[in-house]
This record gives C-alpha cells, structure tokens and sequence, in this order.
C-alpha cells in the first residue's frame, strides 16, 4: 500500500496525471491507480472515526474492495495532497504538519496486515509558506507569521517524528525544486519498478519549464540517444533547463508580508543544510538529482 502525499498543490496535480497516464501498463505489472473519487471520501471518513476509536474489524477488507474492486493487484497508490493535513493544518508549533505522525500511524493500523510506504515531496520552506497560505485572509497569515519561527521550521524535523510513529514504514522523500530531473525516477519509485523500466510522462514538468524550441530540441536528442544511462539523461536534462527554461517559470516570486530578502536567505541556506540531514534519519529514502 503506497501512500503519496507532497508539499505543492500542482506538482501533485501533476504527478496524479502522470500515474494515471502509466495506469494500464502499471497494472500489467500489478499495480493499481484507483480515481481518486473512489477512496478519498471513505479514507477521509476512515482516518476521522480513528481519532477518537479503534477501527472496525472489517475496515480494511471493505477499503481494500472499493480500492480494488474485487480484483487483486500487488501493489496500490494512493494519492493525496491533505494525507496530514489541509493548508490551514500544514503548520503548529514552529513545524511543519504535526498531524502527520498521528495519521501516519492510524493507516498503519488501517492497514496493518499490508506493506506501506509513504512518498513525499518538500519544498524550501520559504516559498512553501506562501503557497500553503495562498487562500488564507489576510488576518490568518497576519497572525500565523507572528506565531512561527520561520528560522526553526525542518522538515527533517518532521521525518523523525513520522518514523518514530511508523518505524516499519519506508518514507522516501524528494525536493520539489529536482522534480524535473527526477520525474521518471520518482514515477518507477512509486510503482516498484527497475530503473531501467519505461514509463509515460517522464518529461512531463519540463513542459512548464522549457520553451517549445528547447522542448523540441531536448525530446529530438533524447530520442537520438535511448541507451543512455539516467545519470547522463538528468545532465542532459540539467544543461537544456541552462540553456531553454523560461525565466518565469524557474524564478518564484515570495510575496508574503514579513519575508524579507535576507529572511528568505536564510531559511534557503536551513533548507539546504535540513535536506542532508533529512538523508540520515533511519527509515528515510532520499531521491536526489
């Protein structure tokens, strides 16, 4: 039982796309990507009862039958950008999500007789504050910044709190800002695929990125070259973004009251030093580029 969630609404948006995309030749390998529609309302429902009482007996057998529809698969994802929490619970405390190591253990216990991991993007925490507030009132972020200490935020924080919760539970973890170099992987990591298995959508964030000459250009090269190893198709991949992105899409405005430039300087240089200590917690797989 795979469980994805991730810190950028669109990215996820993406990324459902793309499974759905690789539905049919998943399933050949015995994976399956339910709709959404199907268990979103029922696992909602599921985990809300787990709060406050032991889960029915029967709770894993009748999800597993409207995940699956009576079939069998070996391997299941599940997709969700609110596994552990709405926008408006993203933050407590000076850290990010503290719902999730209780969540976390309340699907372990749904699913308790089956394997699972959880996937999960980050992002630096100074442009994923204003994305997760980009709906809020002006009183809510007025009154959120002054609660947190913006220097203090770690997600490595937040994965040692989940694996203390579900030891047992693989988490692999990725920065939103590689997704593009990283996309195929993270599709096949998902799935349980080889590394050298095909997958559909593996270019699918560079659309965003690229201009249509370059897309053209980089799609030309890579067909002209198929056998190429992974780490030489994400140099590939590295030096067209150098050469084609758009600056628009690889520049990201941070509009946010009380963020200023050397905040946002140092929150970056956190992130950065938080992502190699992300890769030393115990149960934590890091994709990197």
């Amino acid at each position: 039982m795979i469980f994805q969630t991730g810190a950028h609404s669109t990215e996820h948006e993406r990324l459902l796309k793309c499974l759905q995309g690789n539905a049919d030749g998943f399933a050949q390998r015995g994976v399956v990507i339910p709709p959404p529609r199907r268990y979103r309302p029922h696992l909602k429902t599921a985990l809300e009862m787990m709060e406050n009482a032991e889960p029915a007996p029967d709770i894993r057998s009748r999800l597993v039958e409207t995940l699956l529809s009576g079939g069998e698969k070996d391997r299941v994802l599940l997709s969700n950008t609110h596994f552990f929490g709405t926008q408006r619970e993203a933050f407590g405390d000076d850290c990010f999500y503290p719902l999730a190591p209780q969540r976390a253990a309340n699907l372990r216990r749904m699913f308790a007789e089956d394997q699972m991991e959880i996937f999960m993007a980050i992002r630096n925490p100074a442009s994923f504050l204003p994305a997760a507030m980009v709906n809020s009132s002006k009183s809510r972020i007025s009154g959120l910044m002054k609660k947190l200490d913006l220097a203090e935020l770690r997600w490595s924080e937040l994965f040692e709190r989940m694996h203390a919760a579900v030891p047992d539970v693989t988490i692999t973890v990725w920065c939103n800002e590689d997704s593009p170099l990283i996309w195929s992987q993270i599709l096949r990591e998902m799935a349980g695929l080889t590394p050298d298995a095909e997958v559909v959508g593996g270019l699918a964030l560079l659309t965003d990125i690229l201009s249509p000459e370059g897309m053209s250009r980089l799609c030309d090269y890579l067909a002209q070259h198929p056998n190429m190893s992974e780490l030489h198709r994400r140099r590939v991949i590295a030096a067209f973004m150098d050469k084609y992105a758009l600056e628009e899409a690889v520049e990201e405005e941070i509009d946010l009251p009380g963020l200023t430039e050397d905040l946002v300087e140092e929150m970056t240089e956190i992130y950065d030093e938080d992502v190699f200590a992300i890769q030393r917690i115990p149960g934590v797989r890091f994709i990197a580029p």
